[in-house]
Order: structure tokens, then sequence, then C-alpha cells
């Protein structure tokens, strides 16, 4: 897929809570073909502790309105600078970068996607194509309280929603792993993005259970394509660079112990 370098203009932004921030852009022309799981590097002005570009999955495209949403988490100087941004601003991107979620084969699969905190972010876009394309997604979301989770009503518009808070504050108390909907129901395939104590509970689940299962990495990633060698992960066929080969990779391809 054919990469650009593009100077987008922000079109909004809006705090989703006091560490979240969505970030919508867009472009005189259209905007590229993208999958849902891929990526794309900001360059991030105005901070002079910031020298490489950020890594942000692409949380949505909204075809009709020409936006690409970001989702950020403004945790370090260079994502605290980009929740600052204005609307008319400018954002330099190269887009998009990496390889994304597998389709499932047939609508009639039951697919789960789940996430955790700010990993929530490519799976809207993933469940919003599995719906237009006839199926039904299904999200079991988790965070460590209510107000950690991110864009409820807007998953719940795209297919059925689950939830666990560490706290209890809102859904299932414990960890996404916990929820009685895995023992409830069966499903033909998983995906899922969050921190990695996670997607390896959920990655043990789908072995124990036969499911296919992918998994959105998370690894440092400065360049985008491969060059820099910082987010390589040790796979079945050697070493991959994640940001090039993945960042969804399937769990059998992982050396994880799992």
């Amino acid at each position: 897929m054919k990469k650009y370098v593009l100077d987008l203009t922000v079109s909004s932004v809006e705090a989703l809570s006091p560490k979240h921030v969505l970030i919508k852009l867009t472009d005189s022309k259209p905007l590229p073909e993208m999958t849902p799981g891929q990526f794309v590097e900001v360059r991030v002005d105005g901070s002079p502790s910031t020298f490489l570009r950020r890594p942000i999955s692409i949380n949505f495209v909204d075809r009709d309105s020409n936006e690409l949403w970001l989702l950020v988490a403004a945790i370090g100087d260079g994502t605290r600078r980009l929740a600052t941004l204005q609307k008319g601003d400018t954002l330099n991107c190269v887009l998009p970068l990496g390889n994304g979620f597998t389709m499932p084969s047939q609508p009639s699969q039951k697919v789960l996607l789940v996430g955790g905190g700010v990993g929530v972010a490519p799976l809207l876009y993933f469940g919003q194509q599995i719906k237009a394309a006839g199926g039904e997604p299904t999200f079991l979301l988790g965070a460590r309280t209510a107000a950690d989770l991110l864009e409820l009503d807007l998953f719940k518009a795209v297919g059925r929603v689950f939830v666990t808070t560490e706290d209890g504050s809102e859904g299932e108390r414990g960890f996404v792993t916990n929820h009685s909907v895995l023992t409830h129901e069966r499903f033909d395939q998983i995906s899922t993005c969050g921190p990695k104590p996670m997607m390896m509970a959920v990655a043990r689940y789908a072995k124990v259970e036969g499911i296919e299962c992918e998994v959105s990495l998370e690894n440092k990633m400065a360049c985008g394509v491969g060059a820099c060698l910082c987010c390589v992960e040790k796979t079945t066929e050697g070493n991959v660079c994640v940001c090039k080969e993945g960042p969804v990779l399937n769990i059998n391809k992982l050396s994880w112990q799992i």
C-alpha cells in the first residue's frame, strides 16, 4: 500500500478524559486508503524534547467528512504537546503504515474485539468495517475505572459491547479475561489491542479454546518503515520489525510463553 507524507489540518480536538483527546484531521483532497489496525507516524512540533515521530493508531476514518481520527493518550512530552493542538493547526503525518487486522472470511463469523485502555483505538474502525461487510462485531473493553472507558457510545453504535473495570465501577469487576461472556459464548475469531499482559492473557484464552487470534503490538516504533530496528519482536520465523511486519500479528507467529 502506498505511503504518504501529508500536512493534515486539525478539524477538531475533543477531550475524552483528563488524559485522552480525540484529534480529527482532514485534507483538501480525499484521504488515502487505510485499513483497520494500521497506524500513522506524526511529527511533534514545538516540543524541544521530542526528536522522533510518534506512532498513533488509526482510530477511525470518516469518509463522509473526509476525516482521520487519532485517539491520543497524553502521557509524555510529545503526546502532551499533541493534546494542545487547536482547530486549524497543521499536523504532519506519514501514513498509512504497517499491516492491519484480518477481516472475517464470512459475515456470519462471530468476531470478538478485545481492547484495554487506549488500546481500544484501532478496534472502532475494525468493528465498523466488519459491520459494513454485513457482520456484527462483539466488543469486550477493559479499563481501570469507568472514567477510563473511551468512546463507549461509538462502540455501542457499531456492535455489542461488554465492559470490565478493575474497580467494578462499570460492567463486571476484574480484567477482560474474567468477563462472563467468554464462558457463555463461543467466538470464531479474536482481535485484541492493549497492554501486553492483557493481550497475552487473551492469547492464552484463544490458544486453549482453539480460536484464531491476532494481537496489535505496541512496541516503540520510531521510524515506521523498519529502518531503526527499535521495534523488533521475536517470532517463530525470526526477528521482525513490528512497524513493518505488524503491528498486527497472529499469535501463532509470536514467541510468547502462552
